[in-house]
């Protein structure tokens, strides 16, 4: 029986896709991100024991090696978090896909899909691939959110299980996007033009970091190919913000709106007909 390394499940979402969803993050991710706001869905817990000891309710424990959870104990301080030196978190869950329908049963008639999010969910590409044929099953539509790191193409069984796809294109240089994440983005953009063809991705989105990213031309050269491709797909500009990011990392500062009226204009111009900053 496949297991998915869960971080989370949000009940209620309108951020992650059209309507109100259920978004689940799962665990680990194969991008180092400068600017990650969530490093802590990066890696796997090491079971090293420094939770432990900085949890005010004593809500984890180790046994048999290996860092334990207690739910119910949990305030959700995130001081373990906090105190993680390894990108990783002990609040991790291994569930079935009838696991996580059974957690979202609750919600279900007050949702219109769910969205499986990361870290990078395509890491675990079967299990996501189960869920969302589980998902469509009781009426639901499945929506990923992806680095685009892992191909979609040549995989007829993932395609037909999924709806949408919403795209990260972090940055359209090569060289830039390996300093940003650790890798390139040959994969990426294949990801892009091949889910454009198919009329399966709904939205690709930038992070724009001043004085980090060759901003300007990344934008205009990723709304140029959008709009190529299908000028009705979303391209969401979203502003870097300071908040959770590991601050030796990266020394940037949120833009302005200046900045961001002036990039989606880029975007405008080069024909993409919904620009959304965020």
């Amino acid at each position: 029986m496949i297991r998915g390394l869960v971080n989370k499940i949000i009940p209620f979402s309108s951020v992650d896709g059209p309507g109100n969803r259920t978004a689940i993050f799962l665990q680990g991710c194969n991008f180092n991100c400068i600017y990650c706001h969530n490093p802590e869905t990066i890696n796997i817990c090491i079971n090293c024991g420094i939770c432990i000891e900085v949890c005010p309710s004593q809500c984890l424990h180790m046994e048999n090696g290996i860092v334990r959870w207690d739910k119910g104990k949990c305030v959700g301080c995130d001081s373990c978090l906090k105190a993680c030196k390894s990108c990783s978190s002990p609040k991790i869950s291994h569930m079935t896909v009838e696991d996580v329908l059974k957690a979202i049963q609750n919600v279900r008639p007050f949702i219109t899909g769910i969205t499986i999010s990361g870290g990078e969910c395509m890491l675990q590409k079967e299990f996501v691939t189960e869920l969302c044929e589980e998902a469509k099953k009781i009426g639901l539509t499945a929506f990923i959110d992806s680095n685009g790191s892992i191909p979609f193409y040549g995989d007829d069984r993932l395609i037909t299980a999924i709806d949408m796809v919403m795209l990260d294109v972090k940055s359209f240089d090569k060289e830039e996007h390996k300093m940003l994440t650790g890798q390139d983005n040959e994969v990426v953009l294949k990801n892009m033009e091949y889910l454009a063809y198919i009329s399966k991705l709904y939205e690709i989105r930038t992070v724009v970091v001043p004085d980090v990213l060759n901003n300007e031309r990344n934008v205009d050269m990723a709304s140029k190919r959008l709009a190529e491709l299908d000028p009705s797909i979303k391209y969401k500009l979203i502003k870097y913000r300071p908040i959770g990011v590991r601050t030796d990392m990266i020394k940037s500062s949120m833009p302005t709106d200046d900045m961001m009226t002036k990039l989606k204009d880029i975007a405008v111009k080069n024909g993409c007909k919904d620009v959304v900053v965020i």
